[in-house]
């Protein structure tokens, strides 16, 4: 366990620097931060960690994003429309503790405090895009599940190699399902972990109030502060699905679909190698200042989150378009292959609205900007059959500008 004791900090390059001191130069608001080996914090013997429901969500969007590829579902758009939607007791999924849950999928997508609490009629608009996208795979890509695709028409393409996938695309060539899994890694984990939990309109609020932590107050029940589980609600988006939900690194990327995957992904290129551990401390860190009731260094961990996680998105959403100007310029063009890919990158591209930017406290990308780059890789006649190698790289030139990667770094 590391043990600081805090006169000052200060922020460089992103990385908290931490002065430390003897106990003679305790003084007033000076408290010890005691940060342990991994994600395990106790009062009284008794953990203080709790996500359940983070890891709830998680394993109902894994159940979601498989329907869709189920064409044999009767009555499809309400089944995957409840399912995205649950209410207590339905039975929506295979597994019965999900069914029993109160939580959902949609009530939390796009429904961050600091983003969508003052902004209902976008978060309405946003919820009601993952309603369209459900709906098109039921009424364009089900009833064409035997038909091969062509430009304007939906159905099945496969892709080569030794060991081809068939992918299933709407008539724009785009897999819907990737466009709702990947963009739902933004809506739902990014939205709610950077712009909700971690959050001070959420963490300081009247019910998780500083003095209430400060005097330890505990839920009823419970064994934890407010701001205590308001943090790891954050944490639970991100690894919730953790083999080892402690020491989640260890199988990173193997988890779940969503976050957890694409920071695994970003992990193992020889470009970003570290990612994970940034983050990962910052959360540890961040959640022992709550404990030391030291909320600036608290804020600073949310911060670095904020960025890294964000930064993220940003390189997945470039790496799947630099993937399929690639598959464009080979000799032999594997359509199947570059849909897939663009497809992915349609929801990581979707994902971007949701990042922050703890400089500005905004978006890297607004929901305009977000809506501009989706029309360009839309925007032809017959969408993903249209596209060209020159707007797949303006657009990944135009993302890795608001971050502090090059094009050549995130799409290798």
């Amino acid at each position: 366990m590391k043990t600081y004791k805090l006169l000052n900090f200060i922020c460089v390059s992103g990385l908290l620097v931490l002065a430390s001191c003897s106990d003679d130069d305790d003084g007033p608001g000076t408290n010890a931060i005691n940060e342990p080996a991994t994600y395990a914090f106790e009062r009284n013997g008794e953990s203080t960690v709790s996500f359940g429901g983070q890891t709830t969500r998680i394993a109902m969007s894994e159940e979601i994003i498989s329907a869709f590829k189920n064409s044999t579902l009767t009555d499809a758009e309400a089944v995957i429309d409840a399912m995205f939607a649950h209410e207590k007791d339905a039975t929506n999924f295979s597994d019965p503790t999900l069914n029993a849950s109160d939580k959902s999928v949609r009530s939390k997508t796009a429904a961050s405090q600091d983003f969508f609490s003052a902004n209902a009629v976008v978060a309405s608009q946003i919820k009601e895009e993952f309603d369209g996208w459900i709906k098109s795979q039921v009424d364009e890509v089900f009833p064409n599940w035997e038909t091969p695709a062509s430009a304007g028409t939906a159905g099945f393409i496969e892709e080569g190699g030794t060991d081809p996938s068939i992918r299933y695309v709407n008539d724009k060539g785009l897999e819907l399902n990737q466009a709702f899994g990947k963009s739902l890694i933004g809506a739902l984990m990014v939205d709610q972990s950077l712009n909700n939990y971690l959050g001070t309109a959420v963490l300081d609020d009247i019910n998780n109030s500083r003095p209430d932590n400060d005097n330890e107050v505990i839920v009823e029940g419970k064994s934890y502060t407010n701001m205590e589980h308001k943090w790891d609600e954050a944490y639970g988006y991100l690894y919730g699905a953790s083999e080892d939900k402690t020491n989640p690194n260890a199988t990173i990327g193997a988890d779940d679909s969503f976050l957890n995957k694409y920071i695994g992904r970003v992990e193992n290129d020889s470009d970003f190698e570290g990612t994970a551990k940034i983050i990962y401390d910052a959360f540890k860190l961040g959640r022992a200042a709550i404990v030391a009731k030291e909320y600036d260094v608290r804020d600073q961990q949310a911060a670095i989150i904020r960025k890294e996680v964000s930064k993220v998105i940003g390189i997945r959403a470039v790496y799947y378009l630099q993937q399929g100007k690639r598959g464009l310029e080979g000799t032999v063009v594997d359509q199947a292959a570059v849909f897939h890919d663009l497809s992915e990158g349609f929801g990581f591209i979707y994902s971007l609205q949701f990042t922050r930017n703890p400089d500005t406290n905004e978006s890297y990308f607004s929901r305009t900007e977000v809506q501009v780059l989706l029309a360009q890789l839309m925007g032809g006649t017959n969408g993903l059959w249209d596209v060209t190698t020159e707007t797949l790289q303006t657009m990944s030139e135009t993302i890795a500008a608001k971050f502090d990667f090059t094009v050549e770094e995130a799409g290798s």
